[in-house]
């Protein structure tokens, strides 16, 4: 892909991500303060909003309508049709909100464990067997056609808007051409990649794959089932349902045989490959080795003494592999293969390209890493997590339900907890510390 094709996709999805990735958690970011627009006010909130969405004062609504009329040019000369631009564009108003989200940072920054293990503890691991088993007919034709592994491809869903429930979630979305169109008016950092993704967006609506109302999703415009930005809706979307548009809402069959030609035409996706592997490494091995950076054959590593963790053959000693140690010289190894840098290609993170690719491994049947993670502390198993959320809404702190699935209700009443009693730090992690302290009174 071009440079300014990749820039573009780095920007636009790790931004989406960091709003989505952890579902509800990370969507419901809470009260917005003001824009750095000049001339803003609060307005009232929209229907189906994250928070109180602020819309324009009487002097932004003029700063913004002239923007609109300025803009028109670039839509018509990109081929939007000037009904279309007038339809779309003069009916909304900008979804302000968005200039906290893009720069917002997580209170926490969390360990590579914790993110891993949260993302693929129980409740994603049975889900996703569920939908391996309801899809496929579908990841069938998907294999067949792309050559993704459907285990990895159902693992990226699940991550993406947990098998699709967030997709199309009103209270976690919000309507993306008002905070495209905001963020191309007024957020002058990334102004010409907002501007594009606007555009995008248009085309779209233009081509009759989508109306204005439908197009919900991420603040900074991820959508669907596996959350394309505009961008990858336009150009790498298949229309596998066959029923003349391209959809990543409603049925799965778009937004996944999409992906998988995305992970396949720009992630250079390898048919047959495992993602990578985890390896035992051999007493007194040179960690400097292990940086993630050093590609080699297989059998190159083997002949260092490398060997799979489990003790089976590696099926394919001639596939390229870079050694990794996320969690240090303690924790577990791992040989990174191609196809684990086409999850990567998805979004620019080593953490979330793992925490796909140990899903998928999970979701197919296997265990945990054979090498834990160094740390004093373990994720809880879905009765776990239910008994926690009880022992919670007993004290009077709200979980949103005893269902078993961390999201951001019960993270918050975690951490509300923790500050009631002192625990630091507060970081709403439902740890196995966290429900014995629990137990404990």
């Amino acid at each position: 892909m071009s440079d300014s094709t990749s820039e573009h996709r780095r920007h636009g999805f790790l931004l989406a991500r960091r709003t989505f990735l952890v579902g509800a958690g990370s969507l419901a970011l809470g009260a917005c303060s003001a824009s750095p627009i000049s001339g803003l006010r609060p307005a009232k909130a929209e229907t189906g909003s994250i928070g109180p969405t602020e819309g324009p004062g009487p002097v932004a609504s003029e700063e913004f309508s002239a923007w609109v009329g300025t803009f028109r040019s670039r839509a018509l000369g990109r081929g939007i049709s000037g009904a279309t631009y007038d339809r779309v564009m003069r009916s909304i108003s900008p979804d302000t909100a968005v200039y906290k989200f893009d720069k917002a940072q997580p209170e926490f920054q969390e360990p590579i464990w914790r993110y891993i293990d949260r993302r693929t503890g129980e409740y994603n691991v049975e889900t996703g067997k569920k939908r391996i088993r309801e899809y496929s007919a579908l990841f069938d034709r998907i294999e067949d056609k792309y050559g993704v592994d459907r285990w990895l491809l159902c693992g990226l869903w699940g991550l993406e808007s947990s098998f699709g429930d967030l997709a199309v979630a009103p209270k976690y979305m919000r309507k993306v051409i008002p905070c495209l169109a905001a963020l191309a008016w007024g957020e002058p950092r990334r102004r010409a990649y907002w501007e594009t993704e606007l555009l995008n967006a248009l085309v779209i609506v233009d081509r009759g794959w989508a109306q204005p109302d439908e197009m919900i999703g991420s603040w900074a415009g991820a959508m669907g089932h596996t959350q394309w930005m505009p961008e990858v809706w336009l150009n790498m979307g298949v229309d596998f349902d066959g029923d003349g548009r391209i959809n990543p809402f409603g049925k799965p069959d778009d937004a996944l045989a999409g992906t998988a030609r995305y992970m396949v035409e720009r992630g250079k996706y390898r048919r047959g490959e495992p993602w990578g592997h985890e390896v035992a490494l051999p007493a007194k091995f040179d960690a400097g080795l292990a940086d993630g950076k050093i590609q080699k054959p297989l059998s190159h590593w083997i002949a260092l003494g490398v060997r799979r963790a489990d003790g089976k053959d590696f099926p394919r000693p001639d596939m390229i592999a870079r050694l990794w140690l996320p969690a240090g010289i303690n924790g577990p190894a791992l040989a990174l293969g191609t196809n684990f840098y086409a999850v990567k290609s998805y979004n620019p993170s080593l953490k979330y390209a793992l925490a796909i690719c140990h899903l998928s491994d999970k979701i197919r049947g296997q265990g945990g890493f054979v090498h834990p993670w160094p740390v004093d502390e373990r994720s809880l198993s879905m009765p776990e997590t239910q008994e926690l959320q009880e022992r919670l809404t007993a004290l009077g702190f709200d979980t949103g339900g005893s269902d078993g699935r961390f999201g951001e209700k019960t993270q918050t009443a975690i951490q509300a907890w923790q500050k009631s009693i002192g625990m630091t730090p507060a970081d709403g992690y439902p740890s196995d510390k966290v429900l014995a302290r629990l137990r404990g009174g």
